[in-house]
C-alpha cells in the first residue's frame, strides 16, 4: 500500500504549480518581459521529461527540509508507539515492581503492542499487571492520535494554500473583467471554509499534543514532542474473528464470573470495531486513494497539454487532500480500535471505543459500549 506521505507531496506539488497560474492569466495582457517571466517558469518544468509528474518525484525525495519546524521549543522524540508506552511508564515509578515481575519478555511484548501472545493468566498471577496495561494503553492511543493530529495539519495547510491560490487568480479574472463578482463567490466561501478548517486542524493537534504531553507526564516540562511523519501503516490483513474468540475465551477462563461476563460483551464491541475499523481503512487507502491518484495524476498530465482548465486542477488539489485526510482518520480510527481490542482481550474494560462515522481529520469521537 502507497505510504500517505506520497500523497501528500502530489498536493504540494500541484499547490506550487497553482501559485504561479495568476502569472499565466496575467500574461494574456502583461507587458513582454512578465510574458517572459511566465514563460521560463513554465519552461522550467517543461525540462522535466513528463512534466509536474517528473518534479513530483523530486519533491518526495526532498520533503524533509520543508516539514521541519524551524525555531520548534519540542526537543524530545517519540519516534514510535513503544517509545511512547516505555515512556509512559516511566511517569509511574510504583509501576517498576510489576514491570519487574512481568520479565523482560513480557515487558517487550507489551511495550511492542503484541498483547495476543501474552499469557492468558498474566494479569491474575502479577500483582498490578493491570495497571501496567492500563498505562501502555493509554500512552499508546495518546501517541496514535498525536500523530495522526499532526498529519492531518500539514495536509489542512495544503488545502488551505490550494483555496487561496484559487481565490488570488479569481480575484484578478474579476479584475480584468473575465469574471463577476458572483462567480468569484464560489471560490471565497471555499478559501474561508479551508482556513476554518484549517483553525480546526490546529486546535486538534495543539489539544493531542497537550494530552500527549500529560499522559507522558511532562506538563510544564515540556511543549510537545517530535513525532514520526506518518503513522505505521496498517496490517494487510486483520485478526481473524475466530483467533480472537479464541483468545477471549481463554482470558475469561481466568477472570471471576462477574467481570468474565462484562468481559464477554466488551469482546464482542471491540472485535467488531477492530474489524469494521480495518476494512474502513483498507478502502480509504486502497482503492479509493489510488483511483484518487490515477485522476491526479491525469488532470495534471491534462492540464499540461491544455486539456484541462485551472479550475480543474485546483478541484483536484482539494479532492486529493481531502481523500488523503480522510485515509489519515480511517488509519488512526484502526490503531485506536486495536489497542482497544488488545486491552480487552486482556481482560480490560475501556470506557468508550472508538466511532467510525467522523471523516476529515476531526479527533476520534467517543462511542460509549
Amino acid at each position: 500500500m502507497k505510504s500517505l506521505f506520497s500523497y501528500r507531496a502530489t498536493s504540494q506539488l500541484l499547490v506550487a504549480g497553482i501559485f504561479a497560474l495568476p502569472l499565466a492569466l496575467s500574461a494574456q495582457t502583461a507587458s513582454p518581459s512578465q510574458e517572459s517571466d511566465w514563460r521560463r517558469a513554465n519552461d522550467a518544468v517543461g525540462a522535466f521529461k513528463r512534466g509536474h509528474i517528473d518534479v513530483l518525484k523530486w519533491e518526495q525525495a526532498n520533503t524533509s527540509a520543508a516539514t521541519a519546524a524551524p525555531g520548534s521549543t519540542m526537543d524530545v522524540a517519540i519516534p514510535t508507539a513503544e517509545a511512547a508506552v516505555r515512556m509512559a511508564w516511566t511517569v509511574h515509578r510504583d509501576l517498576a515492581r510489576a514491570l519487574a515481575r512481568l520479565g523482560p519478555k513480557n515487558e517487550q511484548l507489551i511495550a511492542e503492542g503484541r498483547w495476543t501472545e501474552l499469557d492468558p493468566s498474566l494479569q491474575r498471577r502479577v500483582d498490578d499487571a493491570d495497571e501496567v496495561l492500563e498505562v501502555a494503553a493509554a500512552g499508546r492511543k495518546a501517541w496514535i492520535e498525536a500523530v495522526a493530529a499532526q498529519q492531518v495539519l500539514k495536509h489542512q495547510r495544503d488545502m488551505l494554500e490550494a483555496s487561496q491560490a484559487a481565490y488570488e487568480l479569481g480575484q484578478r479574472m474579476v479584475a480584468v473583467g473575465n469574471w463577476s463578482k458572483l462567480q468569484l463567490s464560489p471560490v471565497q466561501l471555499a478559501a474561508s471554509n479551508a482556513r476554518m478548517n484549517l483553525r480546526r486542524a490546529q486546535q486538534a493537534a495543539a489539544q493531542a499534543q497537550a494530552n500527549l504531553v500529560k499522559t507522558m507526564g511532562q506538563k510544564g516540562l515540556q511543549d510537545g514532542f517530535v513525532l514520526p511523519d506518518q503513522l505505521p501503516a496498517i496490517p494487510a490483513q486483520p485478526m481473524t474473528a475466530a483467533d480472537l474468540q479464541q483468545r477471549a475465551e481463554a482470558v475469561r477462563n481466568h477472570l471471576p464470573d462477574a467481570e468474565s461476563l462484562r468481559n464477554r460483551a466488551l469482546s464482542k464491541s471491540a472485535t467488531n470495531v477492530y474489524l469494521a475499523a480495518h476494512a474502513l481503512a483498507q478502502d480509504s487507502q486502497g482503492d479509493v486513494l489510488k483511483t484518487r491518484e490515477f485522476i491526479t495524476e491525469e488532470t495534471v498530465l491534462h492540464y499540461n497539454g491544455m486539456l484541462k482548465s485551472v479550475w480543474d486542477l485546483l478541484d483536484e488539489v482539494r479532492n486529493q487532500s481531502q481523500a488523503t485526510v480522510d485515509g489519515i482518520s480511517a488509519q488512526r480510527d484502526f490503531w485506536l480500535a486495536e489497542s482497544d481490542l488488545q486491552w480487552v482481550l486482556q481482560g480490560g474494560e475501556p470506557n468508550t471505543f472508538v466511532s467510525l462515522g467522523g471523516a476529515g481529520g476531526d479527533a476520534p469521537t467517543a462511542a460509549a459500549h
